[in-house]
């Protein structure tokens, strides 16, 4: 009995903070990934025609703020770095002087997904929900953009209530839905589970479509250095 009655009141106390709407999205974040891991995704860029590109990319990350990643693949891409600290990100192409400054709203690998979608930050960090939803089977976040630097204005996303995963995330700017993500097949990967796929479609480029696919995540810590300019080009060395 009074086991249950601990129960009861752990899963009330629960309940009372995911009612909280920013609780949520944190909560939401928690799901999607550790604090510090590292990571290995296929990316697939698929054309109107058919046509495909894939990169294969090992990734690291540390705390609220700090990506790096790694092109594995394809051979003409072995090398390149790409690293994001806060709102800045850079790309490291092997026999080039010195790291190069990028945009979040461009794309490394020329697809959908552009470098703050691959490079993602958690959303509690760059959004604030505005209001929440709650539905039969799902949360519908509104979340607006902290500072004019994020990549995008505003976020609607959809969470199921069980998971907590998103189902849908659409990318708002001038009230127009430019892009959508939708998260795919969950897994689990040594204890930790999330959605394995994520794929996203424009509608600023019709017909064209990315998809990324997560092979691998596994929690690990990094020195701070393992994220500055200078180091960009030994982060394959990680691995």
């Amino acid at each position: 009995m009074k086991l249950m009655l601990i129960f009861l009141m752990a899963l009330t106390y629960t309940n009372e903070l995911l009612a909280i709407p920013d609780n949520l999205l944190a909560e939401v974040d928690k799901r999607l990934q550790p604090e510090s891991y590292e990571s290995y995704r296929k990316l697939i860029n698929i054309e109107p025609n058919g046509q495909k590109k894939e990169f294969v990319m090992y990734t690291i990350k540390k705390g609220q703020d700090k990506v790096g990643m790694y092109f594995l693949e394809p051979a003409s891409d072995k090398g390149r770095t790409s690293l994001r600290v806060g709102d800045n990100m850079w790309l490291y192409i092997p026999g080039v002087d010195k790291p190069m400054r990028i945009a979040s709203l461009q794309s490394v690998t020329g697809g959908v997904f552009n470098n703050a979608d691959i490079m993602s930050l958690e959303y509690s960090v760059e959004y604030a929900v505005e209001s929440n939803e709650e539905k039969t089977s799902t949360y519908l976040l509104n979340l607006k953009a902290k500072t004019p630097s994020v990549a995008y204005e505003r976020l609607k996303m959809e969470v199921d209530k069980k998971s907590l995963y998103p189902v849908q995330i659409d990318c708002i700017a001038n009230n127009i839905i430019i892009k959508t993500i939708r998260f795919l097949e969950p897994r689990d990967f040594g204890g930790f589970k999330r959605p394995s796929v994520l794929e996203t479609t424009s509608s600023l480029q019709k017909g064209f479509k990315s998809i990324m696919i997560y092979a691998k995540i596994k929690k690990r810590k990094f020195n701070d250095s393992a994220f500055s300019i200078e180091n960009m080009s030994k982060i394959g060395e990680l691995r």
